[in-house]
Protein backbone atom coordinates (compact mmCIF):
# COMPACT_ATOMS: atom_id res chain seq x y z
CA UNK A 1 0.00 0.00 0.00
CA UNK A 2 1.38 3.56 -0.43
CA UNK A 3 1.79 5.99 1.83
CA UNK A 4 0.35 9.59 1.62
CA UNK A 5 1.06 12.49 3.31
CA UNK A 6 -1.42 14.93 4.61
CA UNK A 7 -1.48 18.67 6.26
CA UNK A 8 -3.69 20.21 8.02
CA UNK A 9 -4.64 24.00 7.15
CA UNK A 10 -6.10 24.74 10.42
CA UNK A 11 -3.23 23.62 12.63
CA UNK A 12 -0.28 22.68 10.57
CA UNK A 13 -0.29 19.37 11.75
CA UNK A 14 1.38 16.69 9.50
CA UNK A 15 1.53 13.09 9.07
CA UNK A 16 1.91 10.36 7.07
CA UNK A 17 -0.58 7.52 6.48
CA UNK A 18 -1.14 3.91 4.48
CA UNK A 19 -3.93 4.11 2.10
CA UNK A 20 -5.30 1.72 -0.65
CA UNK A 21 -4.63 4.24 -4.21
CA UNK A 22 -8.42 3.76 -4.80
CA UNK A 23 -9.82 5.04 -1.23
CA UNK A 24 -10.76 8.65 -0.92
CA UNK A 25 -7.98 11.36 0.77
CA UNK A 26 -8.66 11.94 4.12
CA UNK A 27 -10.50 14.94 5.03
CA UNK A 28 -10.90 15.33 8.90
CA UNK A 29 -7.16 16.26 11.07
CA UNK A 30 -6.79 13.54 13.42
CA UNK A 31 -5.40 16.33 15.94
CA UNK A 32 -7.68 19.52 15.48
CA UNK A 33 -10.53 17.39 14.01
CA UNK A 34 -11.08 20.17 11.58
CA UNK A 35 -12.24 19.61 7.91
CA UNK A 36 -8.91 21.07 6.73
CA UNK A 37 -7.16 18.36 5.56
CA UNK A 38 -4.55 18.86 2.22
CA UNK A 39 -2.82 15.42 0.53
CA UNK A 40 0.97 16.80 -0.38
CA UNK A 41 2.78 15.47 -3.26
CA UNK A 42 5.72 12.95 -1.50
CA UNK A 43 8.77 11.37 -3.19
CA UNK A 44 6.96 7.79 -2.37
CA UNK A 45 9.05 4.13 -1.98
CA UNK A 46 11.08 2.34 -4.40
CA UNK A 47 12.59 -0.62 -3.41
CA UNK A 48 13.28 -3.57 -5.66
CA UNK A 49 13.11 -6.75 -4.62
CA UNK A 50 14.16 -10.43 -5.74
CA UNK A 51 17.37 -11.76 -7.29
CA UNK A 52 19.57 -9.64 -9.79
CA UNK A 53 18.82 -6.10 -8.28
CA UNK A 54 21.86 -4.35 -6.38
CA UNK A 55 21.78 -1.25 -4.24
CA UNK A 56 24.45 -0.14 -7.20
CA UNK A 57 22.53 -0.46 -9.71
CA UNK A 58 24.58 -3.08 -11.76
CA UNK A 59 22.38 -6.40 -12.28
CA UNK A 60 25.55 -8.55 -12.42
CA UNK A 61 27.86 -9.91 -10.33
CA UNK A 62 31.71 -9.86 -11.05
CA UNK A 63 31.82 -7.05 -13.88
CA UNK A 64 35.09 -4.77 -14.22
CA UNK A 65 33.52 -1.52 -13.36
CA UNK A 66 31.93 -2.82 -10.02
CA UNK A 67 35.67 -3.80 -8.74
CA UNK A 68 37.23 -1.16 -7.20
CA UNK A 69 41.13 -1.23 -8.93
CA UNK A 70 44.16 -1.07 -6.66
CA UNK A 71 44.90 2.21 -7.45
CA UNK A 72 41.57 3.81 -6.02
CA UNK A 73 41.62 2.01 -2.70
CA UNK A 74 45.70 3.04 -1.65
CA UNK A 75 45.42 6.53 0.51
CA UNK A 76 47.02 9.45 -1.24
CA UNK A 77 50.59 10.29 0.54
CA UNK A 78 49.53 13.42 2.97
CA UNK A 79 52.40 16.34 2.47
CA UNK A 80 54.57 17.22 5.78
CA UNK A 81 54.72 20.76 7.41
CA UNK A 82 58.39 21.77 6.63
CA UNK A 83 60.55 21.23 9.81
CA UNK A 84 62.67 24.45 11.42
CA UNK A 85 65.57 23.48 13.60
CA UNK A 86 64.79 24.35 17.39
CA UNK A 87 66.54 27.57 18.19
CA UNK A 88 68.30 27.39 21.68
CA UNK A 89 67.32 30.63 23.97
Amino acid sequence: MPTYEYSCKACDHGFETEQRITADPLKTCPKCHADQLIRLVGTGNFILKGSGWYSDLYSGSGSASSTPSAESTTPAPTPSAPTTPASSD
